[in-house]
């Protein structure tokens, strides 16, 4: 195993991928890539920059600390809906695609199956499939939905850099094992669902927000995910690490 290095984090999951046959996901295969592609490429992020493993109905991408974060961020609010619409609007409603977004940053080690292996990693996972993010997409018209991890908004969004507004992101906590873990979510609050009803904390001012916001920042280094260490191995995550939720879930809009 290599030892870990530091990377900026960004995963893509489709909405309802389990649902469309085998025709439709492949076609939202293909849509996907092109999306992620021409996300990064507007960030200025080449593809010498960035590893990506793929897990069917999404991507996963380590990015070089070097390539801009808040560009990066930007582009997310900005380019991606853009990109996700103009495509929509030329397909049926039944192979159109909607995502969750998760960016995030940490350490990944690699092991000697091409895996990707480390806590952080699984925290963008669990972030990733969380109750928060697929009640928003759920509950909002928008194609795509984007969550930043603690670090991203302390780091970057909350200095309100060009283009990137903290008062349009909420805090939310989402419940693991191991106790609360804080990220912040893009757009209005929802109404709440079950785990936002049990851990969950949205504040409303940006100012309460901010202030509120160290009282879970020593939870987020230290997530795993059902309790285990996981990883990705060969493009897939391994262990049990969100796979079950999905399963059971497969006839949900998630």
């Amino acid at each position: 195993m290599t030892d870990p290095v530091y990377r900026t984090l960004l995963l893509f999951d489709i909405e309802q991928f389990g649902s469309r046959d085998d025709v439709e996901q492949a076609f939202l295969r293909r849509v996907l890539y092109e999306v992620v592609d021409a996300t990064l490429l507007t960030a200025g992020i080449d593809e010498t920059a960035r590893q990506r493993a793929d897990r069917g109905d999404s991507v996963m991408e380590l990015i070089d600390v070097q390539a801009s974060v808040p560009t990066l961020v930007k582009t997310l609010l900005t380019e991606t809906p853009a990109l996700l619409h103009s495509k929509n609007r030329l397909i049926a409603s039944s192979a159109q695609m909607r995502l969750r977004i998760v960016l995030s940053a940490g350490y990944v080690a690699i092991d000697e199956l091409d895996g990707w292996v480390g806590s952080d990693l699984n925290h963008a996972v669990r972030l990733l499939d969380s109750a928060h993010l697929r009640n928003a997409l759920k509950q909002r018209d928008d194609d795509s939905v984007l969550c930043v991890s603690d670090g991203i908004f302390q780091g970057v969004v909350r200095h309100d850099r060009l283009g990137v507004r903290s008062a349009d992101f909420h805090r939310i906590t989402v419940e693991t094992k191991e106790g609360p873990t804080v990220a912040w979510l893009h757009g209005e609050p929802i109404a709440e669902g079950p785990e936002e009803a049990v851990g969950g904390m949205q504040d409303q001012a940006p100012r309460a927000r901010r202030a509120a916001v160290d009282l879970g920042h020593a939870s987020f280094g230290g997530s795993y995910v059902d309790g285990d260490q996981h990883g990705v191995s060969n493009g897939h995550v391994t262990g049990d690490v969100i796979m079950g939720s999905k399963i059971t879930e497969r006839g949900e809009r998630r």
